[in-house]
């Protein structure tokens, strides 16, 4: 069954990139071996960095079933997440994560993530996105809030 799911997210990512002009990414999420939500990349056509296709599929997933953890779907993706994905994807607690490509082949037609790796193990000064660190003790009092709130959803 899980080769139908795959040939599913694969031929989003193909119809994508046909029809609607996208990307060439696909996902399907599944509970129960049901497709629950599907996703494919609409960064251009939504004017969002974010809109890739398992970040939309996770998020219409999280909308179908009313919660934030998906700890007994499985998501199916044309190709190996991105580290934004990879976030979502471990936020969201999935229970296992299959993928066709490898991050290497959509780097050879111009998808190219290595630059994130790298810079997620830089010291904060020596990325390339300057991140300066300020006002932590104000920031803290959030913190203090969450620690002291009474019936919280914890995640």
């Amino acid at each position: 069954m899980g080769n139908a799911f795959m040939a599913r997210a694969i031929q989003l990512s193909i119809d994508n990139v046909r029809s609607l002009g996208g990307g060439p990414f696909g996902a399907v999420l599944v509970k129960g071996g049901e497709i629950i939500a599907e996703g494919v990349n609409q960064v251009t056509s939504m004017n969002d960095p974010t809109a890739h296709a398992e970040v939309l599929a996770i998020r219409q997933a999280c909308r179908t079933l009313a919660r934030f953890e998906l700890r007994d779907c499985e998501l199916y993706t044309s190709c190996e997440p991105c580290p934004m994905c990879l976030g979502a994807i471990y936020w969201a607690r999935l229970a296992r994560v299959y993928f066709g490509n490898f991050a290497a082949d959509a780097s050879k037609v111009g998808f190219d993530d290595s630059s994130i790796y790298h810079e997620i193990t830089l010291p904060f000064s020596k990325r390339g996105v300057p991140m300066i660190q300020m006002m932590r003790e104000d920031a803290l009092a959030g913190f203090r809030e969450w620690e002291n709130k009474c019936g919280k959803k914890a995640y």
